[in-house]
């Protein structure tokens, strides 16, 4: 497997003179848009049956979305206090988590329980759907530290699916003006979670989507997201390819994040086309790069 590799001028990392937009939220028909989009990756492609699952997830995770009750949420103090330090006010790591995300999770398990599903899904909903608290939140602690590993795979999507869907319910609930900006610029500005890819828009912008609360915030281009160095950085792609997902590759920590460049393709979602490249994750494995981009619905990991 081979790939096509541009180098980018310093001049190039600047972005564009006049005002920048630094953060958008999730919107109303995130889930919706993610359900469409893998429903038309899933045709043909090798893991078209797990792309198609993971629709009929997203649809899930969309009707449950206003039926969720409102989480508890920061005030106006701690949002303050937040901004002013430059923490993430619904952090991830920190943050104790409203059991109502529970709730919303056996909201969307109810939701699947009609669909036609693969019995081990079948077999894990109802497991899940008699799962006590403290398990689930266990459960939840691996996933928000990133120990997928850990999460036996057919329980990993429905866990994750959930938490997406309660950082979204509090994110549109307070509103971009809650928060403020992060020094660390790999990091969502929103709950300090890893992005699961670069968005460059059609003004030729670059955003980091947040792999849990699918925030986007604005980075400058031809710089890493993970040590932002702005020396040695490289784009892949896979030959034959369009360029529309690339791998930015940086040699100062030897790592790699996808970027999707909507120029090339308007409908794409991170999510959904992150997992439909995943040849591309197998030629930067090949090259020795390590991936940062976080992907909570699936880990190909020891536990698979």
């Amino acid at each position: 497997m081979n790939a096509e590799t541009r180098m980018l001028e310093p001049g190039e990392i600047e972005p564009p003179a006049g005002q920048i937009r630094f953060l958008f939220l999730a919107g109303p028909e995130l889930f919706a848009h993610r359900a469409e989009r893998l429903r038309l990756l899933a045709k043909g492609h090798p893991l078209g049956e797990y792309l198609t699952f993971l629709a009929l997830l997203a649809d899930a995770q969309h009707h449950s979305l206003h039926r969720l009750p409102a989480p508890a949420l920061p005030d106006l103090t701690e949002q303050a206090l937040c901004r002013e330090h430059g923490m993430p006010l619904l952090s991830a790591g920190s943050r104790p988590r409203d059991p109502v995300w529970r709730d919303g999770l056996t909201v969307m398990l109810q939701e699947m329980g009609s669909a036609e599903l693969p019995t081990a899904a079948r077999e894990a909903i109802a497991g899940l759907l008699h799962t006590d608290g403290t398990r689930l939140e266990e459960l939840a602690d691996k996933i928000l530290t990133a120990e997928l590993d850990a999460i036996a795979p057919q329980e990993l999507p429905f866990i994750a699916a959930a938490l997406q869907l309660y950082w979204v319910r509090m994110t549109r609930a307070l509103g971009e003006q809650a928060f403020g900006r992060l020094e660390q610029g790999g990091l969502c500005p929103v709950c300090g979670s890893s992005p699961v890819a670069g968005i460059v828009h059609s003004d030729g912008l670059r955003y980091l989507c947040c792999s849990l609360c699918f925030s986007q915030w604005h980075l400058v281009r031809v710089k890493c997201s993970s040590c932002e160095s702005t020396r040695g950085i490289n784009l892949y792609s896979l030959e034959g390819s369009n360029g529309a997902v690339m791998a930015e590759c940086c040699d100062e920590c030897n790592s790699y994040l996808k970027l999707l460049y909507l120029e090339k393709n308007r409908q794409m979602e991170a999510i959904a086309d992150d997992l439909a490249s995943l040849a591309l994750d197998m030629l930067m494995e090949h090259e020795g790069k390590l991936r940062t981009g976080l992907n909570l619905l699936f880990h190909p990991g020891k536990a698979r």
